[in-house]
């Protein structure tokens, strides 16, 4: 049974960084292209940075300083 957990994590882990990657690659064609780049990509780039303005300043250090210590900590383990 955790055989078959750690499969679907991995896949669901796999469709993640599919998704993220894909809208990277969306940002990246909206800022070549610019107001050209079509409907979708444009709405796309909207929602992004609707959402990247929808996070106050204190919690993006706050996310910076979590994700510092959850980096620090992992190389720690690994060593």
């Amino acid at each position: 049974m955790l055989v078959h957990i750690q499969k679907v994590s991995q896949y669901l882990w796999t469709f993640v960084e599919i998704g993220f990657l894909t809208v990277l690659a969306v940002v990246l064609i909206h800022l070549l292209l610019g107001p050209n780049s079509g409907v979708f990509v444009s709405t796309v780039a909207d929602n992004v940075l609707k959402f990247a303005n929808g996070f106050q300043p204190q919690a993006l250090v706050g996310l910076a300083i979590v994700l510092s210590l959850a980096i620090l900590l992992t190389n720690k383990l690994k060593s």
